[in-house]
């Protein structure tokens, strides 16, 4: 196989870095160059909206350096994020457009879910370190410049993700008023966080002990390695020695802490944030331990482009993780697990039976799970506008795993499920969809009707429902031994949306049994 290069590079809120991999097939990858700048972007946006000029063209100048090592390796393909310092900047797509113009460096935008999930990525691609630690009660802690995601897995399930904005540059922007020395700022970071950690534990930790907290960060991470690395051992701390870590804090000064832990001196204030924040949600969860692979938002790029290019062998379930996610939110809003397994199985049987006339993939089956399972999550705050409010819903929580964009296509899958629904050329309601997303809700709205038609009533007197396309039509099969009067007369008011959608004709054919 014939050696590719690639480059990954995170334009972060505190620092641009690129790494180059090197892969000669399946598993067999390394970092042959790794180049990283700092540029408090977050600093400007976080403050003002925008990034200053000055940033802008520095932005720039380091992106076109990187141009050019990326030309002086030959690297073949390359994938550039903004995270929250571009993503919340009020001109974010007059900068974007003048990066490229600037730099001939396409930069695409990552949602926070989206961030979060390739950081997560980057955690697996360690291999059976990241598989050992989560089959037993652990939280990833991603801390960001503009954010921090605590995500809660129990044997090796993800339970929830959450998104609290309380990352380390954020929080240094605040604190730069009271002008307080390195003592004084640990007071004031835990009355900044207090409250916002009090919610998260009453809302989603509620009783459960974490033993194993794994960090994603800029700062305790990497001294945490370059210390295990030293000693030839892996990079776990227990409480003790991560009290031994905020003493060195203490006792130092900035130039000291920076000369014995070989950081940057600009980088111990935030350094201190990360400490604090990790201490008090692992005082919060009961830790016991904390490990730190050491890997980057750039890792988890590369991780993602080797499973597109089929450079893995043995990969992470992560479509799995994102289905419990769903599971999880409909738990939240008191949905039933039971009907939502109906209505993925009977629309799942459709999706695959109609391949041939749809020509969507396995990311649209999972838009259609996730649907499935959220498809009543608005009953929790309204039973009269029940498609609407679970919109709002979906809309309004995260999914890791999915793009804002793919988030959307679920809402309004939801919502027409409830609502009439509404055609592209004059709704006039559809927020950031483009024609072939249109068509993708469309496709799959009439999908997840069809399903929910043949439960109506939510008792599952249809059973071994099987779907097979003949010339014009969908014939569907199923035995039952109950009165399905309801069903047939609904399955006969969606089949017309779905012949407009599909072209085909659904015919529902049913065998009594005893």
């Amino acid at each position: 196989m014939a050696i590719k290069t690639f480059a990954a590079i995170d334009v972060g809120s505190f620092e641009l870095t690129m790494k180059i991999y090197e892969f000669k097939g399946k598993d067999k990858a390394r970092v042959i160059d790794t180049m990283v700048t700092r540029l408090a972007l977050g600093a400007d946006t976080y403050t003002t909206g925008k990034i200053s000029n000055e940033k802008v063209e520095e932005l720039c100048r380091i992106l076109s350096d990187f141009r050019r090592v990326m030309d002086s390796y030959q690297v073949s393909a390359y994938k550039a994020y903004g995270t929250s310092a571009i993503r919340e900047t009020e001109n974010c797509a007059i900068l974007l457009d003048k990066i490229e113009q600037r730099t001939g460096i396409h930069v695409d935008l990552l949602s926070n879910s989206e961030q979060r999930f390739l950081d997560y990525k980057s955690i697996a691609s360690t291999g059976d370190m990241f598989r050992r630690v989560i089959e037993e009660n652990t939280a990833i802690l991603d801390i960001g410049g503009g954010s921090i995601q605590i995500s809660l897995f129990e044997k090796d399930t993800l339970v929830s993700t959450q998104n609290l904005r309380l990352g380390v540059l954020r929080i240094q922007e605040r604190l730069k008023p009271f002008r307080a020395d390195l003592s004084q700022m640990e007071g004031l970071i835990d009355e900044m966080v207090s409250a916002q950690l009090g919610t998260y534990r009453k809302l989603y930790l509620q009783d459960r002990t974490v033993k194993n907290i794994i960090i994603v960060d800029d700062y305790i991470a990497p001294w945490a390695v370059r210390r295990a690395s030293a000693g030839g051992v892996e990079a776990v701390l227990d409480r003790a020695q991560f009290t031994q870590l905020q003493q060195i804090l203490h006792s130092h000064s900035e130039y000291q802490t920076a000369v014995s832990m070989d950081i940057p001196e600009e980088k111990v204030p935030l350094l201190l944030i990360s400490v604090v924040l990790t201490r008090r949600i692992a005082e919060m969860m009961g830790a016991e331990k904390i490990w730190a692979p050491g890997t980057t938002l750039s890792d988890g790029i590369a991780y993602e482009y080797m499973e597109k290019q089929n450079l893995l062998s043995r990969k992470h379930d992560f479509e799995k993780d994102i289905i419990a996610c769903a599971v999880n939110i409909s738990k939240r809003y008191m949905g039933s697990r039971s009907r939502a397994e109906t209505l993925r199985t009977i629309a799942g049987t459709i999706f695959d039976s109609t391949k041939k006339i749809h020509g969507m993939g396995a990311r649209e089956h999972l838009f259609l799970d996730i649907a499935a399972i959220l498809h009543d999550c608005g009953k929790y705050i309204s039973l009269t506008n029940l498609g609407d409010r679970s919109f709002d819903i979906v809309m309004n929580t995260e999914i890791i795993g999915l793009s804002h964009l793919e988030r959307e296509i679920v809402a309004y899958v939801v919502k027409f499920n409830h609502s009439p629904f509404e055609y592209y050329a004059t709704g006039g309601k559809y927020r950031n969809l483009d024609r072939e997303s249109y068509l993708i809700v469309a496709k799959l709205t009439a999908i997840l009707r069809m399903a929910n038609a043949l439960d109506r009533s939510h008792k599952k007197k249809m059973v071994e429902v099987k779907a097979k396309l003949q010339e014009n039509e969908l014939i569907l099969t199923a035995d039952t031994a109950d009165n399905v009067l309801l069903e047939q007369a609904y399955f006969e008011e969606v089949a017309d949306f779905f012949q407009e959608v599909f072209s085909v004709r659904p015919v529902l054919r049913l065998r009594k049994t005893l």
